[in-house]
């Protein structure tokens, strides 16, 4: 009997000892199977479009293909939940994004993830910038003068956003803070109706990101004031930041990055950053995210830890400001 229970010991001793090296050697041969890249927004939506172009080319370079799962819902956080509760192997990833972990933390009472703890951040993949527009009609052509049109009309201009606690919304108010004027938040239900309704005079100005409503500003329906970075740009290089028209200090723009769940192997983050920095470096890469409006924007996997709690920060603050808390 007690020879039996040493030869039980001695072999559940063994498999712990063994499991790990397994682990290690599945970790230094991945990838062996299909990626998940789980997609939080609906088909279509700009995260979706943006981590489709770059789930294509990361196949090619691991050898893998990586399949988009798209669990869209409660913005973006039941995806986002659900890559939190996945196996850390590596082989389930999420497109996040600064709606995702910047935002949705503060605006949520009750949330199913930790944006910070419960996540591998792995690389940002482009950074997207937000652009300060006004219809034609009103009569403004600079941010300062938008400022001091909006200070001879307090409460009488309004603000067009895509909803409540969006990335459109918490631009403005972080914009209207700074400059300390008085406008009036009117939530539409999505960025295309936000757009469309400065363009119909509904609203009379408008801080979303960028790929919405650049093409009305092409076609002259809308005039661009400046974008929400701290620099310029190349997606439309000739509007000038809003820090560099007179108000020092703006910086709003939103982000999408890669991640796993909390507690993947080092070796694994490794080689999908590595993967995904390539990735990047190709010119049909670059220009496919240029036309959605997003900047190529690789980083190493502290660099977008860093990030993520400097915007979580920052857009807290905006949060507060703003008032919204949704259940």
């Amino acid at each position: 009997m007690i020879s039996r229970c040493i030869d039980a010991a001695c072999s559940l001793t063994l498999a712990a000892l063994t499991l790990p090296a397994i682990a290690q050697d599945a970790a230094r041969d991945f990838p062996v199977k299909a990626i998940r890249l789980i997609m939080p927004n609906a088909p279509g939506s700009s995260n979706d479009i943006l981590g489709r172009l770059l789930a294509i080319k990361l196949g090619d370079l691991l050898g893998q293909q990586v399949v988009i799962d798209n669990r869209a819902g409660a913005g973006g956080t039941i995806g986002i939940e659900t890559a939190a509760r996945a196996v850390p192997d590596g082989y389930t990833l999420v497109s996040a994004s600064s709606g995702t972990h910047s935002i949705a933390p503060h605006v949520y009472s009750k949330l199913g993830y930790d944006a910070i703890k419960d996540f591998t951040p792995v690389s940002l993949f482009v950074i997207t910038q937000n652009l300060l527009a006004v219809p034609p009609a009103v009569p403004v052509k600079s941010v300062r003068e938008l400022i001091d049109y909006a200070k001879l009309k307090p409460g009488q201009l309004n603000m067009a956003s895509a909803g409540a606690g969006s990335t459109s919304h918490l631009a403005g108010i972080m914009f209207a803070s700074l400059a300390a004027i008085n406008s009036v938040h009117i939530p539409y239900k999505g960025g295309g109706p936000s757009i469309a309704a400065v363009v119909a005079g509904e609203a009379q100005w408008v801080f979303t990101p960028i790929a919405g409503p650049l093409p009305q500003v092409k076609a002259g329906r809308l005039r661009a004031l400046a974008v929400g970075g701290a620099q310029r740009s190349p997606v439309a290089p000739e509007i000038p930041t809003v820090a560099e028209s007179g108000l020092p200090g703006y910086n709003s723009s939103g982000w999408n990055g890669i991640m796993g769940p909390a507690g993947m192997p080092q070796i694994v983050v490794d080689k999908l950053q590595a993967a995904i920095v390539k990735a990047l470096a190709s010119g049909d890469l670059r220009e496919q995210f240029a036309a959605q409006g997003a900047e190529t924007f690789g980083s190493t996997p502290a660099q977008f830890a860093r990030h993520i709690r400097d915007e979580y920060v920052r857009f807290g603050k905006a949060v507060k400001d703003a008032g919204v808390k949704l259940e």
